[in-house]
């Protein structure tokens, strides 16, 4: 198990969050490598019996902390076009973020500070079916003030680590 600075992580945003340990972010990233690795291979890498890991893995799932799922390649399932949407809103950024969430093509739906309200990533068949989300569905949403369409040409990196560094 690799040594942490700290090993405690509190998670940020003010509110009320699960604390992970060292041992709990060193099982997350076995399962970051391998989502099938069997705990008992885990329990061996952490220190930990089978049954050990198998709870904390529970604990996790249950706190939302982690998912386990298949990633896949949008390319290889039909979907050519990816693109990030800044979004600028009037009034309340709830009920446009709510209905963005509840669109299948938006991957990602964050509120942030700056130039956008909100930022969205959207996965497409293709050109075609972009353009119908942003200007059909995304444009049409009541509060709704202006886009601005970042459209991926070549994704370099894409990675999934970043929650146990």
């Amino acid at each position: 198990m690799a040594s942490r600075s700290t090993d405690i992580r509190n998670g940020s945003g003010g509110g009320s969050s699960p604390t992970i340990d060292a041992v709990s972010l060193a099982i997350i990233e076995q399962l970051q490598e391998d989502g099938r690795r069997p705990y008992a291979a885990i329990g061996k890498a952490v220190g930990l019996s089978e049954a050990a890991v198998r709870q904390r893995v529970q604990k996790l799932l249950d706190q939302g902390v982690m998912q386990i799922v298949a990633v896949t390649d949008p390319l290889t399932v039909g979907l050519r076009r990816q693109a990030m949407v800044g979004i600028r809103v009037e009034g309340d950024l709830d009920p446009v973020a709510d209905a963005l969430t509840a669109m299948a093509e938006c991957e990602y739906v964050v509120m942030t500070a700056g130039s956008f309200d909100l930022m969205v990533e959207i996965v497409c068949e293709d050109d075609d079916h972009l353009l119908e989300v942003i200007n059909k569905r995304i444009r049409a949403l009541p509060g709704v003030r202006s886009t601005e369409s970042f459209v991926y040409l070549k994704l370099k990196k894409q990675t999934y680590m970043w929650g146990t560094r």
